[in-house]
């Protein structure tokens, strides 16, 4: 895949300066001192031997104190995994999106690869957010790593390359040999880089990363949110708040406070915080905010707001144009765009279009104890019930990995041509005990209890690591020399490509 690069706009961001000044006091003749507001002391004696005294002594005035010279001290209230990791990747990787060097045989991988540019050992990512066509990884020594495209600031760095690069598409024959160095991607995009630390207050210390389609976030240990890039609509760049098409440095997002977990979809964001309370921002078009957003207003979804949920919720989590919400009860509340069923809610499912336009408890869902919940772009993956991995959703692109033959009748919507198109109802996933899942455009991995990653779905790009560009039917165990007889812990889908992890004990 090319991607057409793009001069990053430089935008300068003006502080607002607090004017502080002294309110004037009123006149009070208490205050007021005149030549002859002494008092002489008694004698016989002339004014030589007067004594002055004034007729009050006046009060030290009280100086106000300046609260921005004494900040509040810092409450944490998240904790930053510990926890070292190796990094597998596979699929395309055109654009830099593996991670793996600017080399040519990074650009098409097969079967996942073990990136040296991350290593437990030197580097120690312990957690990684995938986006849509880029990464962004936190580091045990609290850096943040980005790689992959940055046309629209999604790695928050100036990569600027004036190298020329080579024809992609006459290597691709050789992706799968290590032995021919000849550059063919951006370094500096291809290659995991720290954003800069003085993009950020000194002292600050990370415990989440999260990436959309084109924009990227971090989440502190006192609940501050950092984010940068932009958000795209679907006429094009909608901006990353009212006033920036494009933020392509780290920028604090003031109006968020005590924020414990953030959730991307492609052009949206979930925050949850220490209250149990939503925000969402970002594009509205789809619904997928929770909130109606007008279009010629559309700008008004770019700034973080609560909307319609019950407080105590426990997980948010995002598809690429839908979103998913757990209560401390067990319910699941679902919304955004349902034209495949994806929120697993069968109204109007199966119609162009077709949306939920306000967060609504998920029926087929009740019960289940769902833990973890994921989506792509029509389809989407959850764990319930302990080990169970449930899907729904599209599935005439196999995005649920279950033999289409053998589901029920009635969990199934058809197409004009008696084609079974959509899953409406949550169907478990045979043979998977999961422990994790994920989800991309249009496949799905899933983790068992025994470390393994199995994946399913579209692999035009290789991007179930499977080894093939066919469509991978049924899910399928992802086997080769590099992850044979691993752990495997997580799982990350993109657009065209996958990551996995693995912990590692240092």
């Amino acid at each position: 895949m090319t991607t057409k690069k793009t001069s990053t706009t430089k935008v300068s961001t003006k502080g607002h300066a607090a004017k502080l000044g002294a309110t004037k006091p009123k006149d009070d003749a208490r205050t007021k001192t005149a030549s002859k507001g002494v008092r002489v002391a008694p004698s016989n004696k002339r004014k030589a031997d007067a004594i002055e005294e004034p007729v009050h002594k006046p009060k030290k005035p009280r100086v106000a104190e300046n609260r921005a010279t004494k900040p509040k001290p810092k409450v944490v209230i998240n904790q930053a995994p510990t926890t070292r990791l190796n990094v597998y990747v596979c699929g395309e990787g055109s654009s830099g999106e593996l991670g793996l060097g600017p080399e040519k045989n990074a650009v098409d991988v097969k079967r996942p690869r073990l990136n040296p540019h991350l290593s437990a050992d030197k580097v120690g990512v312990v957690q990684i957010a995938v986006g849509g066509m880029h990464c962004v990884a936190l580091t045990h020594d609290n850096k943040l790593l980005t790689w992959g495209v940055n046309d629209q600031g999604a790695l928050g760095r100036d990569t600027t390359w004036d190298g020329g690069y080579k024809d992609i598409e006459d290597n691709k024959s050789n992706a799968d040999s290590d032995s021919d160095d000849e550059l063919a991607l951006n370094p500096h995009e291809s290659t995991p880089t720290a954003i800069p630390s003085n993009a950020f207050p000194e002292g600050v210390v990370f415990v989440e990363v999260a990436a959309g389609d084109s924009s990227s976030f971090a989440l502190t240990d006192d609940g501050l949110v950092y984010g940068w890039g932009t958000f795209r609509s679907n006429d094009g760049i909608l901006g990353f708040d009212a006033t920036h098409k494009v933020q392509p440095t780290p920028t604090l997002i003031t109006t968020l406070k005590k924020v414990r977990h953030l959730a991307c979809g492609d052009n949206h964001v979930l925050a949850l915080n220490d209250k149990g309370a939503v925000f969402s921002w970002g594009s509205g078009q789809q619904n997928q905010l929770g909130r109606r957003i007008i279009e010629r207003n559309r700008l008004n979804g770019l700034q973080p707001r609560e909307f319609g949920l019950p407080k105590n919720i426990v997980h948010i989590a995002c598809g690429a144009f839908h979103s998913f919400a757990i209560h401390q009860s067990g319910k699941v509340f679902a919304w955004g765009l349902n034209s495949f069923g994806e929120t697993g809610i069968p109204d109007n499912a199966g119609e162009d279009e077709a949306a939920i336009v306000h967060p609504t408890i998920v029926d087929s869902l009740s019960g289940k104890n769902v833990t973890q919940i994921c989506g792509g772009a029509h389809h989407s993956i959850a764990i319930a019930n302990g080990e169970q991995c449930l899907v729904w959703g599209r599935l005439d692109g196999y995005q649920t990995g279950l033999k289409i033959d053998t589901i029920p009748e009635d969990a199934v919507i058809k197409d004009e041509r008696g084609r079974s198109r959509i899953l409406i109802e949550p169907t478990p996933v045979p043979g998977i005990k999961a422990t994790a899942v994920a989800a991309g455009s249009d496949h799905s991995i899933a983790i068992d209890v025994d470390g393994r990653p199995w994946s399913w779905g579209f692999s035009a790009t290789y991007q179930t690591g499977q080894g093939t560009s066919d469509d991978i039917e049924i899910a399928t165990i992802v086997e080769n020399t590099a992850v044979r007889g691993k752990k495997l812990n997580w799982a990350g889908a993109g657009g065209q490509f996958s990551v996995f992890t693995e912990q590692v004990t240092m």
